[in-house]
């Protein structure tokens, strides 16, 4: 979910608790804080020597003690809004930061509500290898080979770094 869409269901239920729902069925406690609005840009290379970009907008969430807190939709759209001059689009997607046990970060991917209460749902990020067609092309069928290009996988003349 981009930051346009994230907007607009903040705003399409106005006045509504949140609730963030973690990729292992367990929710944020209700009086979470969102704590930084970020910008997130990741310069790389991938192992085929590509240089490649990536970039989000990073809520940060922080549980403290009091108990009493309570973000809602309409404040959460608002901090946003105000937050203009960090997003350099609308179109970054947006994810949520949690410390729980590890700091973790999850991409939001769905959202629902009950009338009172917006639920965002969080996915996991997964790693990958971005030069599969310099390296190693994983089996496609479980009883299917790996396919290997010219040499060994990953192998010093493969290109893969």
């Amino acid at each position: 979910m981009n930051v346009e869409q994230f907007l607009s269901l903040l705003e399409a239920h106005p006045h509504q608790s949140l609730r963030i729902v973690l990729p292992n069925g367990k929710a944020i406690a209700p009086h979470f804080h969102i704590t930084e609005v970020g910008h997130v840009v990741k310069n790389f290379m991938d192992c085929g020597g590509t240089l490649r970009k990536t970039e989000t907008c990073l809520l940060q969430t922080w549980v403290f003690v009091d108990l009493q807190h309570r973000l809602e939709t309409t404040k959460l759209a608002h901090v946003l809004r105000i937050a203009g001059d960090v997003l350099p689009s609308l179109d970054l997607p947006v994810e949520i930061e949690h410390e729980a046990g590890v700091v973790s970060q999850y991409p939001v991917i769905s959202g629902s509500s009950d009338g009172q209460t917006l639920t965002l749902t969080t996915g996991l990020k997964h790693t990958a290898c971005l030069a599969m067609d310099l390296c190693c092309a994983p089996a496609t069928q479980p009883s299917e080979k790996p396919r290997i290009k010219a040499g060994a996988c990953c192998s010093p003349k493969s290109g893969c770094c």
